[in-house]
């Protein structure tokens, strides 16, 4: 189990879009999300979802915060397609959206088969702040700036290249079916970011998209880790 541990905690880390341009958008993104994303975050390297006696406990926390911000429809992705006017990134909106259904679906099932939220002091001001996260991300999916949520959006499915490790995780432990991902190709994803990027002005907007985005989700692994901390110290 060790090994295995190891090994799942390894697919934590970023997967790269392919072969990035010096100082492109790609890289740009790449970066961002390499250095300030989900698997950068000290609760993730921790590895407290995955080794331990509380180790379910944590991982079903992760999920069921994860369903408040992601598990709703409409969420960013599809706020970001209804309002998409780029025909050059209107395939991969459509792949991303039809993806992300199925992942939500799979969100929601792993959340009814982990039973409730765990017990944490102060469950109240938890899902205050997650509600607020998820204001935050409606206005950026719907924001009027050009290529604002497309960055956004692009962000969110190269993050979930690695909180969908997490769900494997919890689908493994509850000996759930596997699914198979089926989130929009690295190499069309680069070149959508490329090709929206059609002057500095959209550049601007689509990293100023993704990193609200990485901001909103860095928030939330520090909530967990606090919710972690507080049931450790209460005993909960």
């Amino acid at each position: 189990m060790r090994s295995q541990g190891r090994k799942e905690e390894a697919k934590l880390s970023h997967q790269p879009l392919v072969q990035p341009c010096e100082d492109s958008i790609s890289e740009r993104l790449d970066n961002a999300v390499a250095r300030h994303g989900t698997g950068a975050h000290a609760h993730i390297l921790s590895g407290c979802m995955n080794r331990g006696p509380n180790a379910m406990r944590n991982l079903a926390d992760a999920v069921h915060f994860l369903c408040i911000l992601h598990g709703r429809f409409p969420a960013i992705i599809d706020h970001a397609a209804r309002i998409n006017a780029e025909p050059l990134s209107s395939r991969w909106m459509t792949e991303a959206s039809e993806a992300f259904t199925q992942e939500r679906r799979l969100l929601l099932q792993m959340a009814s088969a982990l039973g409730p939220v765990p017990s944490t002091p102060g469950q109240a001001r938890s899902e205050a702040a997650v509600n607020a996260q998820c204001r935050a991300l409606d206005m950026l999916a719907q924001s009027e700036r050009r290529g604002c949520a497309l960055g956004a959006s692009i962000t969110l499915m190269l993050e979930w290249r690695t909180i969908r490790v997490l769900m494997d995780l919890s689908a493994d432990k509850l000996d759930l079916k596997p699914v198979e991902c089926s989130l929009p190709d690295l190499r069309l994803t680069a070149r959508t970011a490329e090709e929206a990027a059609a002057n500095p002005a959209i550049e601007r907007a689509m990293m100023f998209g993704a990193d609200q985005l990485l901001l909103q989700h860095r928030s939330l692994w520090d909530l967990l880790a606090v919710r972690t901390a507080a049931r450790d110290a209460s005993g909960y």
